[in-house]
């Protein structure tokens, strides 16, 4: 579904990833090793140089609001541009049964300002997943998350894997790529390699 080869930035790369039609691709790593900034280049919000096709397509070739529509990044820290949680949503059938889904059935009459980090996160997956998007870049998308909101979010990306969305996201919980059979990689200095095996690392 979407080919990467020899993308590089400043401080990332060169990397080479493939990410299969309804899969999870994880990548752990320090703090610094360029985790987020790969995501942004993939997504083009940052300046990158390398080949990257979506179901054949080049990048290039495609308008950048398009591309950021199916491959769509969704940060550690979300921006919100109104006061309003339901301003930031458009009206579709299934944004309630989506914020159900993540335990906030009630959050399009709140504000902004009384969200939790951990509420915000869960909000900012739905905008993103309303945009229905055939890549999701999730960037530690249940660090604030105490434990039954994390399974409440992971079987939210597994429904959404299984419709055919590919799923490359950044965590720091050692057991939540093997809970979502995700494939682990492992990035430090801004290169990418397959993830050390608990024997190597014991």
């Amino acid at each position: 579904m979407l080919t990467i080869e020899k993308l590089r930035t400043s401080l990332v790369g060169p990397v080479d990833l493939a990410l299969a039609k309804g899969s999870f691709t994880a990548i752990s790593g320090p703090s610094g090793a360029g985790k987020s900034l790969l995501l942004r280049a993939i997504a083009d919000l940052d300046l990158s140089h390398g080949s990257l096709m979506l179901e054949g397509t080049e990048r290039e070739k495609m308008p950048a609001p398009v591309w950021r529509r199916q491959v769509s990044f969704v940060p550690a820290e979300s921006g919100w541009w109104a006061e309003d949680v339901r301003d930031h949503f458009t009206d579709a059938p299934d944004l309630e049964s989506l914020l159900e889904a993540v335990g906030l059935k009630d959050a399009l009459c709140w504000q902004v300002s009384r969200l939790s980090t951990g509420e915000r996160q869960r909000l900012a997956l739905i905008r993103a997943l309303q945009l229905g998007p055939k890549v999701l870049l999730l960037d530690e998308p249940t660090s604030a998350l105490d434990p039954p909101s994390v399974a409440r979010v992971e079987i939210l990306m597994k429904d959404f894997t299984a419709s055919g969305c590919a799923i490359l996201f950044v965590t720091h919980d050692p057991d939540q790529p093997d809970r979502l059979g995700a494939r682990h990689l492992y990035m430090e200095k801004g290169r990418l390699s397959a993830f050390p095996s608990r024997e190597h690392t014991q």
